[in-house]
């Protein structure tokens, strides 16, 4: 009987590696890609919710202290975008208000970038209990409380306010991503106030 001829299992080519290297690096890129994506995502989702709860106990101070705060939105500095309150000294001028450190000033990643709106907003009605002319924008409360020479050295008047009363500036604040020039997909969370607290947090957006 002739003997049965077995095959010894020979070697990949070169050209079998090299396949298997691009499928590989493909594989690599792709998960990259795809965590790198979910991470901003994630971070951005979780710079929204932070900026949503601390509202939130901001205005639970201002009502158990009767103090009236202010919020102020950075948005001058591309390099710099962030926030922080204030609230009215015995002077009447506005002060840094950080009694706790949770409270402390917060300045976004230079990738993101906050994008706040107060007027026609889709929930505003022309009889809020709200009145956004409480203040001017170029004024601390009063013309008569400025000091000139001190000016320069003032801080600005909060875009937002919130009173002992419970009430709140009503707003729209949006924290985005935009990659540029890669190929990230944006996103975008938009943290919603009405007239008075909770808060609000959107599903992620595509556009604006």
């Amino acid at each position: 009987m002739r003997p049965i001829a077995t095959r010894q299992p020979g070697g990949f080519t070169l050209l079998e590696v090299m396949l298997v290297l691009l499928l590989m690096g493909l594989i690599a890129g792709t998960i990259s890609f795809t965590s790198l994506s979910t991470s901003k995502e994630t971070e951005l989702k979780e710079q929204a919710q932070r900026f949503q709860v601390v509202v939130g106990m901001v205005s639970d101070y201002a009502v158990l202290n009767q103090q009236e705060i202010g919020l102020r939105i950075d948005t001058e500095e591309t390099q710099a975008n962030g926030y922080y309150f204030v609230t009215l000294d015995d002077e009447q001028q506005w002060q840094r208000f950080e009694p706790e450190k949770l409270f402390r000033p917060v300045e976004l990643q230079e990738t993101f970038f906050l994008q706040l709106q107060l007027e026609n907003l889709p929930w505003q009605q022309e009889d809020s209990l709200f009145d956004n002319r409480l203040f001017d924008e170029s004024l601390s409360v009063s013309e008569e409380n400025v000091d000139i020479g001190e000016e320069e050295e003032a801080l600005p008047p909060p875009q937002v306010l919130i009173l002992s009363s419970g009430e709140i500036t009503p707003f729209s604040l949006t924290f985005g991503f935009e990659p540029g020039f890669s190929d990230d997909a944006p996103v975008y969370f938009q943290v919603n106030a009405e007239d008075m607290p909770p808060l609000t947090l959107s599903e992620p957006l595509n556009s604006l």
